[in-house]
């Protein structure tokens, strides 16, 4: 049975962090500034595990069959109409990206970084498909 305060508490995390996301995308400095990278890095990490952790409790709720990866469940919620295909693939990218800032496999592309922060309208999408699915479960 899906926790419905878990996945609001961490939907509004989400949202949170979007909006911090959102300030530091207003507020880029000239050159290079080590620490404004290390913040958003930090806050987009927590952003997108936020997602995952979501994805997760709810494949496990739903007695979905298991994902092997944090993308994984963000791809069962596609399957199970959770949300569109269209939002899951870009969400299970950044959960991609997720893992190359937290375990640093290859170097991080530091303009490709700064450059998602034009796109966090794929985690508020995914923020808003999860929110109307959940409000119609019984």
């Amino acid at each position: 049975m899906v926790d419905r305060e878990r996945v609001s508490r961490l939907l509004d995390r989400t949202v949170a962090d979007l909006h911090k996301l959102r300030r530091y995308r207003g507020s880029r400095p000239g050159g290079a500034d080590e620490a404004w990278l290390d913040a958003v890095k930090y806050v987009l990490i927590t952003a997108i595990e936020e997602c995952t952790r979501v994805a997760h409790h709810l494949v496990v709720s739903e007695g979905w069959p298991i994902a092997d990866s944090n993308a994984g469940a963000i791809r069962t919620l596609a399957r199970q109409g959770v949300i569109a295909p269209a939002t899951a693939e870009p969400v299970a990218a950044a959960a991609g990206l997720r893992n190359v800032l937290v375990h640093q496999y290859i170097d991080v592309d530091d303009v490709q970084v700064v450059a998602d922060l034009d796109r966090l309208s794929d985690l508020e999408q995914f923020v808003s498909e999860v929110a109307a699915w959940v409000e119609r479960q019984p």
